[in-house]
């Protein structure tokens, strides 16, 4: 009992520590010197005699050991020992780990893996390395399939990075089309991969064919419309940049057909036309064979439509050769102002263009502003032609003597509106030309305050003449207070002075007595 206490106390002086796990088989003093040499340190050729793969990669100078910033330092440098058992002896810190060391330089999504996610025991391809008890991160390839199942089942390269990145697996930017047999050029370049290289199904597994693809003709992949009736050779009439834009009819010559392609007919799609197949026959004789008829028969006559070529050309629908001269042999010949007048003023009153019904009568097209406002025994309202000229709407040849009230004097200068304007109670203005007296307080304000009036009648013609506001028919000595003497040279103003009543203001001209001392002291 003593002997083996002693022997105990003994070694454990010796031994700094148990071994780890991986080398806890090579506990006890008899077996220090398979890895230290007799009374010395850890022998960098011990470790080697056991860890033979190891000396088989600096052998071969390859590998993280064989690297110059590693291959310098002894072995207990980075994996000593005898600190426990579950010491972990090989440790990894993934942040400042330069794999570049190990020969394998990690790109793209490689950096952002965990190491676990490589370091798989199935990726090992060496069986004396995968049949190791611990985990190990030898035995590795750096080809792509080492780790990655082939989905191309060995119909491209091994080598995955001739078309893929190491970004992402999709899409192949690294992939150059035009080293294939088929160049891919004009709208081909903008078609999906997937469009022509299918995703097949081989004994349960899924992949994306590349090789076998037809492509001697158009209608490997394309279907043939036209049913072979043009042959195979699609590149007659096609090209890579458009199907549907026909610019390569190298062979086909429209104009020896019965109709000849002008101006924009040239650059109508063909489909336009040809709606079944470009072989079937179409219907051509006259323009509303292919265009609707936009002014729905309005010019029909015993029920034939003339054709749109009398006014319209093959240079667009927009405009018209509709001329002046034949707008004049029409029911309303244009004159004054409606020569300069543009068509859809008077015809385009909905969305459609407008020309029979439209009228000939001015307030078919011009709203009558006199309606119930002008006398029919002057003139008639519906005709605005009475009064106004086509020439200009201002130029009126109204005869106003014709009416109750002769214009005299400064009514000769005045514009109609001056007098024949109304705005009623909803503040719509309009020219009232009937209903008027000929009263001049129907226009002109009393600034006398009905002082004279007679049976509530003011008659300014009393005193006053249209050439002008002076009182030049009045006479003084018709009045009650005679002019004379001194009087005749006072001023008016000195006997008749402005006076206020209920804040109207006005000249006091009717004075209810005449004493002298009403006027002097």
């Amino acid at each position: 009992m003593l002997l083996t206490i002693l022997i105990s106390n003994s070694f454990s002086q010796i031994s700094p520590g148990d071994l780890s796990e991986v080398h806890s088989h090579l506990e006890g003093m008899s077996n220090c010197t398979q890895c230290h040499l007799l009374g010395d340190k850890v022998s960098n050729e011990k470790c080697l005699t056991c860890h033979t793969e190891i000396k088989a990669r600096l052998d071969e100078n390859k590998g993280y050991h064989a690297s110059s910033e590693v291959k310098t330092k002894d072995c207990v440098v980075c994996h000593n020992d005898h600190h426990g058992k579950t010491f972990e002896i090989i440790r990894f810190e993934k942040e400042i780990f330069d794999h570049k060391l190990s020969g394998y330089v990690l790109e793209g999504a490689h950096a952002r893996k965990e190491c676990s996610a490589c370091h798989k025991r199935e990726f090992i391809s060496d069986q004396k390395i995968k049949s190791k008890k611990y985990d190990t991160f030898l035995g590795l390839k750096t080809t792509c399939l080492s780790c990655h199942s082939d989905y191309h089942r060995n119909t491209l390269s091994q080598n995955c990075t001739d078309c893929h990145g190491f970004e992402a697996f999709k899409p192949a930017n690294a992939f150059d089309h035009n080293r294939t047999k088929f160049s891919l050029t004009g709208k081909h370049q903008q078609v999906d991969c997937i469009k022509c290289h299918k995703i097949e199904t081989a004994d349960g597994q899924k992949f994306q064919q590349f090789q076998g693809i037809l492509f001697s003709n158009c209608t490997s992949c394309h279907i043939d419309v036209h049913k072979n009736k043009f042959g195979q050779d699609c590149r007659q009439c096609h090209n890579e940049e458009s199907f549907h834009q026909i610019i390569g009819l190298q062979n086909f010559d429209h104009n020896k057909t019965n109709f000849k392609l002008k101006n924009k007919h040239t650059a109508v799609f063909c489909k336009l036309c040809h709606k079944t197949a470009l072989t079937d026959p179409v219907k051509h004789e006259r323009c509303v064979d292919c265009h609707a008829d936009y002014h729905q028969n309005q010019f029909a006559r015993q029920g034939i439509s003339p054709d749109c070529s009398s006014c319209h050309s093959t240079y667009g629908f927009a405009g018209s050769s509709y001329t002046i001269a034949k707008h004049n042999e029409s029911e309303f010949p244009l004159e004054g102002a409606h020569l300069a007048t543009p068509c859809f003023a008077c015809h385009l009153k909905t969305e459609k263009w407008s020309f029979r019904e439209i009228g000939i009568k001015c307030n078919d097209c011009h709203p009558d502003i006199h309606t119930t406002f002008i006398d029919p025994k002057y003139y008639p309202a519906s005709d605005c032609r009475n009064c106004h000229s086509a020439g200009r709407w201002n130029e009126i040849k109204f005869d106003h003597a014709k009416t109750e009230f002769s214009l005299s004097g400064a009514h000769l200068k005045q514009s109609c509106r001056s007098c024949h304007f109304f705005t009623n109670d909803t503040g719509k203005v309009s020219q009232r030309f009937s209903g008027l007296t000929s009263k001049c307080t129907e226009c002109h304000k009393d600034i006398h305050s009905r002082q004279f009036d007679n049976e509530g009648i003011t008659d300014c013609n009393r005193c006053h003449t249209s050439d002008n506001w002076k009182a030049s028919k009045f006479d003084h000595d018709s009045t009650l207070f005679v002019l004379d003497g001194r009087h005749k040279d006072v001023e008016c103003v000195k006997c008749h002075k402005p006076t206020q009543v209920e804040d109207i203001t006005f000249i006091q001209y009717k004075l209810n007595e005449f004493k002298c001392e009403t006027c002097h002291r």
